[in-house]
């Protein structure tokens, strides 16, 4: 991870909670000026297992933030703290 990038969101094709949460999270990143990534779960087996039916999946700075709904205010409080 570069460590510019403080937030990732673990994703999927076909997930329309993914793109809900991809809103989100672009909307408060570009706010704040915050780098972020997409992670495509289904590209590696261990993040398949690891993540399963959760995603979309939130990390701020390798933390979990979320799992399928992203909270805005909670997330622009995780970057700001």
């Amino acid at each position: 991870m570069n460590p510019e990038e403080r937030v990732v969101v673990f994703t999927r094709d076909d997930c329309h909670l993914c793109v809900e949460a991809l809103e989100v999270v672009a909307r408060v990143c570009d706010d704040l000026g915050e780098a972020w990534r997409t992670t495509d779960v289904d590209a590696s087996e261990e993040l398949r297992a690891r993540y399963g039916d959760h995603v979309p999946v939130v990390e701020v700075d390798g933390v979990q933030q979320a799992f399928w709904r992203v909270d805005e205010a909670r997330l622009r409080r995780s970057l700001t703290a």
